[in-house]
C-alpha cells in the first residue's frame, strides 16, 4: 500500500488539529486496562513523524502512570494521545485521522486484558502483558 506523505486529523468539536508527517499505514492496538478505562475500548495508536497540534489551548494533558503521559480536548473530551515518558514518542488516537480507517491492525498488546467483547479479528502479532514488559525489560526500560 503506498502511503500518504502527511495526514490530518481533528478532535471531536475541531478545537484541536493533529498533522503528521509520513504516517504508518498500520495501527498498533492496546488492550490494557489503563486505555480501556481511558478511551472506553481499546485504544488504537496511530504513529508518525513531526507531529504538528494546533488549538493547544484545548488540550489538558496528565500523567497517567510513571512512565505515561495522555492527553485530551478539555471542550469535548476526545482522546489525543499517549506519551511514552521515557521516550517522549507519542501516539495519536487513530480514530482522530479519517485516513487510518483504511490502515491494517500491526499488532495488538496486553490481549490477556481485553474484554471479551473487544476482540481484533484478523491475523496479527499478538502478546500478553508479560510479554510486553518483558520485551521492554529486555531494551532497558524499567518498571516499578
Amino acid at each position: 500500500m503506498s502511503g500518504e506523505a502527511r495526514i490530518e486529523g481533528h478532535c471531536l468539536c475541531g478545537a484541536v488539529t493533529i498533522a503528521l508527517d509520513n504516517p504508518a499505514q498500520h495501527i498498533e492496538i492496546c488492550q490494557c486496562d489503563m486505555c480501556r478505562r481511558w478511551a472506553g475500548s481499546f485504544y488504537s495508536a496511530q504513529t508518525g513523524e513531526n507531529p504538528r497540534v494546533s488549538g493547544e489551548e484545548a488540550v489538558t494533558a496528565y500523567q497517567s502512570s510513571e512512565w505515561a503521559e495522555r492527553a485530551f480536548c478539555s471542550k469535548c473530551g476526545s482522546n489525543l494521545w499517549y506519551r511514552f515518558l521515557p521516550t517522549g514518542n507519542r501516539s495519536f488516537s487513530a480514530g482522530l485521522f479519517d485516513a487510518a480507517a483504511k490502515h491494517t491492525v500491526e499488532k495488538e498488546i496486553f490481549v490477556d486484558e481485553s474484554a471479551d467483547w473487544s476482540r481484533i479479528a484478523g491475523d496479527h502479532p499478538r502478546q500478553t502483558g508479560e510479554e510486553v514488559i518483558a520485551e521492554a525489560e529486555a531494551a532497558g526500560f524499567t518498571f516499578d
